[in-house]
């Protein structure tokens, strides 16, 4: 978003971009402690870029969170963590984290008044550790300053790609409420705000301030089924380009409608995501390996249940031999339509306390606490009863257990035997037959002396997942002058977050594998089955997390003598902190394999560690027109690491209206406590032809060539991507250099732009799957480091060598990670006649490079396109991200309009297409849309009116032309676009009206 300062200013110092300049410094020249620094100066005297959000500048553009904010700043790019992941399968659900120059959540550090935070118990991809957004109290903040350049040198670790530092206000006097409602157009999603705020004293005045803040926030959720297409399906083959329609799902895949091509198979694979709610059966022999006839409803009379509907096969498609086991009528549903959640619900509540007091000579304390509750919820598709397991510690992999001989671990599918007989000890006898059973009533096949394998789901089994998450912080501060020319400042923090994660509608394995074999279970018509023995197969799922910082520093800070340009100053200081996560895995399998859930990843961790720190900063004013400015930091960790940290800046004002600014530093991001101490934790990666060669698909009737071809096994499978976390990681080391020039050619005229160049070294990185999948794929041996996990057999190919389930290997330091690109801003504003001012202010980032080099030398480039798709999580890296915001102010009224520009990118992915290239479309298999996703512009429209002293009316029109986002159907995490891309966009046309009163 375009960061608009304070509207009263007649003169801005040219030496400072247009966004880093705040009222406080322009009218007062107050010298405050900006972040990035410990020395007392105005923003206008550093010489890093930084940007500055303003609480008026979030009334002004119409958004009512700080997190949305920080969000929509351009630098924000590429694995940002939104809240809408929360109901796509985030391993960090219910958070929302900021990403600045594409280097991932865990390369930003997010500050509370220049103090650390807690960061979230879940790790984002179970392995970055970050700070929530959504912790932060939005009604008490005064500003969000974002330094766009490396500061471990001042803060220390994670601290690479910038500091993002919220500042909430000193002082507030008297009482101001606020209430505020919205919905969008087609009536989905409504919203609500409430919050009183109230304070007294005067700090300069009285010696003292204290102030009190609460609010109220909540939003509904948001589904796909309240979209239009083709947000709203499964079905892509409405997705057209040139007469070529993107794939029709299939039966049992999701779309309500067969495609022009018909009949596109019954899917057997073990991908949960493949299979409709209506129960099929198919006779095996009593060992459940040879197939004796097709598949077939389990209760005909009823038919396709859930809504689904039936799809008779054409004689031709009937008879085709890849179609062998498929009944005659099968049944479709599209469960994006049906059950997909764009958005979680979404409900926030807390309060602060602050107290300031004076306490004489100068000297400031200042006391605050915060309680902050968030909570994010969805709900998602009926419960599977056959799938893969996510890994865990004991037993990597293992497709449905369903317990005795028919059934054993690693079989392919769920069976129903043929008798069924009572527990014993709450566990399946080891045999079960004429003898000690009866037949099951389940299996229409039992009189046969056939298992019936049974695919399908539980349809009055729903899966809800909700975080709720409670923040506690405590801070103090006490800071002032020791002397004329020589200040101190003390600061401690205590902050706790508290998470609790509730899942339901989750399927318990050996429950299930229980129900089978005593039969207790009604699969015939599964809406008979009592809520006793629904609770029985599903039993919640709480897990609860936490984590901790406790944490103190101080600094002095003064003048040694004067120099040509100015005083040389000095800063000297030292901070302990200890941080530990607490998040002990959902989903663990110490008590066996099957004592687990379907589905739910295996990710937890715990870890404690202590930091030691001692840092300096010199500022030299050599001449009036040249400034340097030295840092460093020592950082000493208890875990056995540690670092310094050097940074070096210059300023150089060769005339009023130009500033030449650079800086050079260097940093590190700490292994995080889940690189370090975790649980394994799986991804999933989709197969694509690039993963295969001739000979192996020549098992399955196909080529590379023909993929599109081959059997559903091979062509809509997915492997798991398994990654062992390692105690014995470094740190990775950054170096990073910026140049700028800020440039006022008129007065209120000011332009900028900053280069940035980044480079990681030592980059923490699962290895490439690459090695393990070429040598499996060709039958050589699997490289060292690598244990790969073959799936079970395809019933059709049953001679064929399996493809891959899961690729495990362990964390390592070895990429090189490269980030550059160029900061743009611009702002003018003029006074147009008596009590009209108009103002235009204007930011933007575009990435240069953003790339991975590995240790045999070879390159991944990912700028304009979807990688790195891993890292991501198949967002992409645009290389365009900006804002313009217009802002007419006529006397007690006024309007703002902004646009917000995400470019567009190429649909590949160089760390997904094998040995394809950035640009080449790799990962789109049809030509059904363009390889170039278009760029996407939304205009959002805010306008006030002052009634009187007292009381301010405002409405908010956003994504004012209802443009919805382009058509991506690669990026996952969202349906047929980009979540990162189209942003709060997808929500089309929506309306906020609200009012704010001070007394």
């Amino acid at each position: 978003m375009a960061a608009t300062p304070a509207l009263a200013q007649d003169t801005q110092d040219p030496s400072v971009a247009p966004e880093t300049q705040t009222a406080e410094d322009a009218d007062t020249g107050e010298n405050i402690v900006v972040t990035g620094s410990i020395l007392r100066r105005s923003t206008a005297d550093t010489v890093s870029p930084i940007t500055v959000v303003t609480a008026d500048d979030l009334d002004a553009r119409g958004i009512n969170t700080t997190q949305e904010a920080i969000q929509r700043l351009s630098s924000n790019n590429g694995p940002a963590l939104t809240n809408s992941f929360s109901a796509n399968g985030a391993f960090a659900a219910g958070a929302s984290a900021v990403s600045l120059r594409g280097l991932s959540t865990s390369s930003t550090l997010v500050l509370f008044d220049g103090m650390r935070a807690s960061y979230y118990p879940l790790a984002d991809d179970a392995t970055r550790n970050f700070v929530d957004l959504n912790t932060i109290p939005d009604d008490i903040v005064e500003r969000v300053e974002v330094l766009r350049d490396g500061a471990s040198s001042t803060y220390g670790a994670d601290a690479i790609a910038g500091v993002v530092n919220v500042i909430t206000k000193r002082e507030i006097t008297g009482i101001s409420a606020r209430a505020e409602a919205g919905i969008d157009e087609r009536g989905n999603s409504p919203n609500y705000r409430l919050s009183l705020t109230g304070g007294f004293g005067d700090v300069e005045g009285d010696g003292y301030n204290v102030y009190a803040s609460g609010f109220y926030y909540t939003q509904d959720a948001l589904f796909n089924g309240d979209l239009p297409y083709p947000y709203n399906s499964q079905n892509q083959s409405g997705i057209c380009l040139d007469g070529v329609c993107g794939p029709q799902v299939g039966p049992n895949s999701g779309s309500i409608n067969p495609s022009s091509q018909g009949f596109e198979g019954f899917s057997l694979t073990s991908d949960r995501r493949l299979f409709a709610t209506t129960f099929f059966v198919a006779p095996y022999d009593a060992s459940n390996t040879t197939s004796q006839g097709r598949y077939q409803f389990l209760n005909p009379a009823a038919g396709c249940i859930t809504g689904e509907t039936p799809y008779t096969l054409s004689a031709a498609e009937f008879a085709d031999p890849d179609n062998a086991l498929s009944p005659r009528t099968v049944c479709q549903g599209d469960l994006v339509t049906q059950y997909g959640v764009v958005s979680p619900e979404l409900e926030r509540f807390g309060g602060a306390i602050k107290g300031t007091i004076a306490l004489g000579g100068g000297i400031e304390a200042s006391l605050v606490g915060n309680y902050l509750q968030s909570k994010v919820s969805y709900t998602g598709e009926p419960a599977t009863i056959r799938a893969n397991a996510n890994t865990g510690i004991m037993f990597p992999r293992f497709s449905t257990f369903t317990g005795g001989p028919p059934n054993a671990p690693g079989s392919f599918a769920l069976a129903l035997p043929v008798y069924v007989c009572p527990l014993v000890n709450g566990m399946p006898q080891a045999t079960c037959d004429a003898t000690n059973g009866t037949l099951n009533p389940n299996n229409p096949f039992a009189a046969q002396g056939q298992v019936a394998r049974i695919i399908g789901r539980i349809p009055n089994l729903i899966e809800y997942n909700e975080t709720l998450s409670r923040t506690y912080r405590g801070a103090l501060t006490i800071s002032g002058p020791i002397s004329d020319n020589w200040n101190f400042a003390v600061d401690a923090v205590g902050m706790r977050t508290d998470l609790r994660r509730t899942q339901e509608g989750y399927v318990y394995i050996q429950r299930l594998l229980n129900v089978v074999a005593d039969g207790s279970y009604n699969f015939v018509d599964p809406f008979a089955n009592s809520q006793a023995t629904l609770d029985y197969l599903s039993p919640d799922n709480v897990t609860d997390s936490h984590s901790d910082i406790y944490a103190a520093s101080a600094n002095i800070s003064g003048s040694l003598f004067e120099l040509p340009g100015g005083p040389l100053q000095l800063g000297v200081g030292a901070a302990i902190r200890n941080e530990s996560i607490d998040a002990p895995s959902a989903n663990d399998d110490f008590a066996g394999p099957t004592e687990r859930y379907f589905v739910l990843n295996a990710f937890g961790t715990s870890g404690e560690r202590t930091v030691y720190s001692a840092f300096a900063e010199l500022d030299a004013p050599i001449l009036e027109w040249v400034d340097v400015n030295l840092s460093g930091r020592y950082d000493n960790y208890s875990s056995g690491q540690d670092a310094f940290s050097p940074k070096v800046g210059v300023r150089f004002r060769p005339f009023d209206g130009l500033t030449v600014r650079g800086t050079w530093s260097r940093g590190f991001r700490i292994p995080s406590f889940a690189e370090a101490n975790a649980l394994p934790t799986t991804g999933f990666v989709t197969n694509t032809a690039a993963l295969f060669n001739d000979t192996y698909l020549a098992q399955y009737g196909c080529t590379v060539a023909t993929f599109n071809a081959c059997p559903t096994y091979i062509r809509a499978g997915a492997y798991g991507q398994t990654t062992l976390a390692s105690p014995d990681l470094d740190p990775e080391r950054s170096t990073s250099w910026t140049a700028g020039i800020v440039f006022e050619p008129l007065r209120n005229v000011t332009l900028a732009v900053d280069y940035y160049n980044i480079k990681k070294t030592g980059a923490i990185t699962t290895p490439s799957n690459s090695p393990a999948l070429i040598a499996y794929y060709s039958g050589q041996a699997i490289p060292e480091g690598y244990n790969v996990i073959a799936d079970a057999p395809d019933a059709q190919f049953p001679n064929a060598t399996p493809r891959v389930a899961f690729v495990q290997s362990s964390l390592i330091n070895a990429n090189t990670i490269r980030s550059e690109g160029l900061d743009f801003a611009a702002r003018a504003s003029f006074d147009l006649g008596p009590d009209i001012r108009f103002t235009s202010s204007a930011e933007a980032s575009y990435i240069i490079n953003l790339s991975t080099e590995f240790p045999d030398g070879s390159v991944e480039s990912y700028e304009g396109t979807l990688g790195n798709f891993n890292l991501t999580a198949g967002s992409g890296t645009p290389e365009w991200h900006g804002s313009w915001q217009n802002t007419l102010e006529m006397g007690a009224w006024t309007l703002t309009a902004t646009a917000e520009y995400f470019d567009g990118y190429n649909l590949s992915a160089e760390d997904q297409n094998g040995a394809g290239t950035s640009g080449d479309c790799g990962l789109l298999s049809e030509a059904f849309v363009e390889c170039d996703v278009p760029s996407y512009v939304t205009v959002d429209l805010s306008t006030s009116f002052d009634v009187n002293d007292n009381f301010t009316f405002y409405v908010n029109v956003l994504n004012v032309f209802d443009n919805l986002p382009p058509i991506d159907p690669i990026t996952y995490g969202a349906n047929n676009y980009n979540p990162v891309q189209g942003g709060t966009g997808i929500f089309g046309r929506s309306f906020r009206a609200g009012a704010k009163v001070n007394f």
